[in-house]
């Protein structure tokens, strides 16, 4: 240490009646660095400049398109003896050091909710006493931290979806934006800048008018506020409820709104305001309005449109306008209805049926004359699968006949004859002629039959096609015709 330092640190120690060591002993670091480095005084020549209300100038922040810029001009309008705006703001800087983590974040009223995920508790099955876990789902709003959370069986796409539509008629508002987290059943792709959603949260999301900006990942700082929000419900929830017991979802999400409650009405201690006081100074005037009806669940496919006009949807076949041969669709499945879906157009809906392996046709969809299709008539399909042998033209013509219009077999048809690009032309037919003696007439039959390598099997013989043995001749053996002699019977 330079000697003008060491005398620095001397007269210092002598102003603040440091003179001996017994005095300094007893005082910690910050203790002598306090006493020694004591803040100075303001000069009383000078007069002290009003600040704002840096509390307020943090709330008003939170109203959409209110910058800083415009309360400085405001406050010097009001005191213009203020500070500059450099010093306005270096002080409102101070001001949001002292602040919380979360609360330091910017965020605008009525912006953006914040969801997510924890481990939730479990329920006992009255039945047979089985405990089965949940989920608890979380929404945050940004700006005013009032949450809503609730039980779920899972994480699943119906549970993820629907507890958005439950959390939105809680707020009785809806969010310009939705921040998840890159769960599977959000996103089916995280990607930094163009992340893939799932067809059926975005399907929700844009009936509502959301916008969805998943958090990058890897940035948990993106969903700071899912994550507090589920911090506060597992600690002011989760922890209250540990010891209780419940035998139902029900039963566990009435507990949890009780709770729910308190925790929105509780004050937060930085401001001195209630989450529900907050929301309903911020986030409700300026957030949406909900639609007329809420968001029905459905889950979204995508179908190829084959030569039958027909579609594939939950094990189910379903027409479409025959202009449309070859192109790729999309199906909406609500609980009621299946919607087929053009380039973003409806282009046919049909009530949904949950028996297996029905074609629902519609007859706009089949004109008589089938112009689009007639290429493909049975008999030219039939000869097409003759080129593999007769048993697979036989097969092909049991499969056409058996069905209400013959179009509607065209599908089994060509999937038999295109397996012969994978197990050629001899297998097929012998695949054929096996279906054939087991009465199986459907596509699956002959593909399970060549996937279990039955067809290099010799068939069982056709009853009557068995010749009975040569019994050799024996005076005791009477034979059948002993039995049909008058007075023998």
């Amino acid at each position: 240490i330079g000697r003008k330092t060491v005398a620095d640190y001397l007269g210092r120690a002598q102003a603040a009646g440091l003179g001996d060591w017994k005095a300094i002993e007893v005082l910690s670091e910050e203790g002598i660095e306090s006493k020694l480095f004591a803040p100075l005084s303001p000069s009383p020549s000078v007069p002290s400049k009003p600040l704002p209300d840096y509390a307020k100038v943090h709330e008003e922040l939170r109203n959409s398109h209110v910058t800083l810029t415009l309360l400085w001009q405001e406050h010097k309008e009001q005191n213009p003896q203020g500070h500059g705006y450099t010093q306005f703001a270096h002080y409102y800087g101070e001001y949001k050091k002292k602040l919380g983590l979360v609360m330091r974040q910017e965020h605008k009223a009525g912006e953006k909710v914040f969801v997510d995920y924890c481990d939730g508790l479990s329920i006992i099955d009255p039945d047979t006493g089985e405990i089965i876990p949940t989920q608890l789902f979380v929404a945050v709003w940004g700006a005013s931290n009032y949450t809503y959370a609730e039980a779920s069986r899972s994480q699943d796409l119906a549970c993820w979806t629907m507890s958005h539509v439950r959390a939105f008629e809680y707020f009785s508002r809806v969010p310009a934006i939705l921040v998840p987290d890159n769960l599977k059943s959000g996103v089916n792709k995280p990607c930094r800048y163009e992340p893939d959603l799932n067809p059926t949260y975005y399907d929700m999301a844009r009936h509502y008018g959301v916008a969805v900006i998943p958090a990058r990942p890897r940035h948990p700082r993106d969903k700071a506020k899912a994550e507090a929000g589920v911090l506060v419900a597992q600690r002011w929830i989760l922890a209250v409820l540990r010891h209780r017991r419940f035998f139902s979802m029900a039963e566990l999400n009435l507990a949890i709104r009780e709770l729910l409650e308190k925790l929105n009405a509780k004050p937060l201690k930085k401001i001195n305001k209630s989450r529900k006081e907050m929301f309903d100074q911020f986030d409700f005037p300026t957030a949406r309005t909900l639609p007329e009806r809420p968001w029905e669940y459905a889950d979204w496919i995508l179908a190829k449109f084959n030569i039958d006009y027909h579609i594939e949807a939950d094990k189910n076949f379903y027409s479409a306008p025959c202009r449309l041969a070859g192109e790729r669709l999309e199906a909406r499945l609500t609980q009621a209805v299946v919607e087929i879906f053009y380039k973003g157009s409806r282009v046919r809906s049909h009530a949904r049926s949950f028996e297996k392996y029905k074609y629902l046709t519609h007859p706009d969809d089949m004109p008589e004359s089938h112009r689009s299709y007639a290429q493909w008539t049975p008999s030219r399909i039939i000869e097409w699968a003759g080129k593999m042998g007769p048993s697979a033209a036989e097969l092909v013509q049991k499969i056409i006949e058996s069905k209400d219009h013959p179009e509607q077999g065209y599908r089994s048809a060509l999937g038999i004859i295109r397996l012969e690009r994978s197990f050629g032309k001899d297998r097929i037919e012998a695949a054929c002629r096996r279906a054939l003696a087991f009465k199986s007439h459907s596509y699956k039959g002959v593909r399970n039959i060549l996937a279990a390598g039955a067809d290099r099997q010799a068939l069982p013989l056709r009853p009557g096609a068995l010749k009975e043995p040569q019994l050799p001749f024996h005076e005791n053996i009477r034979g059948s015709a002993y039995y049909h002699e008058e007075g023998n019977a």
